[in-house]
């Protein structure tokens, strides 16, 4: 299958998400503008972002509910179990430790790693603490492919590189650092900071358009 849009790849959990919602209204079919509707994404958008998968729609009728799951349950690998690791058991750590994912049931941190003395060697929420001198033989040991990052910045791309020697095939990075990875690691950046101030922006941008309108009446 072709790669497709990075945009369009972000937005397959949410369509999968609220198939999963229509399916429980006991809906059978649903049409684009429904799940337009529903998820806040023109329907212009949803129609192209299913096109690259091929026909997954038939004119008149719609979206088959139960087959459209079917389909996006494969593509996001629901059928498995993806164990990842958590390098960094700071604040931000033991917080993505103590979720754990519980939205879903086939994602979870297997084994999490640090340089803190005190709490290496500890469990946290069920989930192992390691020292980083073990994180290449656990990785491999575990056959995980992914890691979610926050550690400080000032090591990032030093933890990227023990990352890459571990076989470490995609990394959600929530460190404010662009990483300088090779071609076969991929990399989801989380930058909680900038994405408040993008949403700072659009508040702001809006309130003061209202603020234009209404000196203007």
């Amino acid at each position: 299958m072709k790669e497709i849009p990075r945009a369009t790849a972000r937005r397959l959990p949410l369509y999968y998400r609220y198939l999963h919602n229509f399916k429980n209204m006991g809906k059978t079919r649903i049409s684009s503008s429904e799940l337009s509707d529903a998820i806040k994404v023109d329907s212009a958008t949803i129609r192209r972002d299913f096109s690259h998968f091929g026909a997954l729609g038939k004119r008149g009728y719609g979206y088959d509910v139960e087959a459209l799951l079917d389909f996006f349950s494969r593509q996001l690998y629901q059928d498995r179990l993806t164990t990842v690791a958590l390098i960094g058991v700071g604040n931000l750590g033991n917080a993505l430790l103590n979720y754990n994912f519980k939205r879903t049931n086939n994602i979870r941190i297997g084994a999490a790693f640090d340089i803190n003395p005190e709490i290496v060697g500890t469990v946290h929420s069920g989930v192992p603490v390691y020292p980083m001198s073990e994180l290449k033989e656990r990785i491999q040991e575990m056959e995980i492919l992914i890691a979610i990052m926050t550690v400080p910045e000032k090591v990032a791309q030093d933890t990227v590189s023990e990352l890459g020697e571990a076989g470490i095939q995609g990394i959600l990075n929530f460190t404010p650092v662009v990483l300088d990875v090779p071609e076969d690691i991929h990399v989801q950046n989380v930058d909680l900071a900038n994405e408040l101030q993008t949403l700072i922006y659009y508040i702001g941008n809006r309130n003061g358009n209202n603020k234009k309108k209404n000196s203007s009446n």
